[in-house]
């Protein structure tokens, strides 16, 4: 591996990803890699916004959205714009993934009532059947 490139395949044992996951990238303008000949090879600007990118995902970003963050890296004011906006756009899916969050756990209580409901009832049933027997 060269200390400022890697191959394809370097990128996808290195980040965990396929080949065509990186070509999507590429094609979604998110990653830039230099072509020589048929091969790509990945800058160490690339790798950053791969792990960029990997994060924003995980996070539940879109990828518009991270396209639109990574972008803001050359504002040319030692990205504080592009600090700024994605505490902004952070912020805003914290909120959402709380409130899913509250959600779910509104709804497994009330699983777990239901459930609760359903064991008496199939005790009471079975004491039932005992009784009839």
């Amino acid at each position: 591996m060269n200390e400022t490139t890697m191959t394809i395949r370097e990128m996808c044992d290195a980040f965990d990803v396929t080949p065509r996951t990186l070509r999507f990238y590429e094609a979604k303008e998110l990653l830039f890699p230099i072509r020589d000949g048929l091969k790509r090879l990945f800058t160490r600007r690339d790798r950053a916004r791969l792990k960029l990118i990997l994060r924003g995902k995980r996070f539940g970003f879109s990828l518009e959205e991270i396209r639109q963050l990574l972008d803001l890296y050359d504002v040319g004011d030692q990205q504080n714009t592009q600090l700024l906006k994605t505490y902004e756009v952070a912020s805003a899916r914290l909120a959402e993934l709380e409130k899913q969050r509250a959600e779910l756990d509104a709804n497994i209580a009330d699983l777990k009532g239901q459930l609760k409901w359903a064991e008496k009832m199939i005790g009471s049933m079975s004491v039932q059947n005992k009784a009839a027997e």
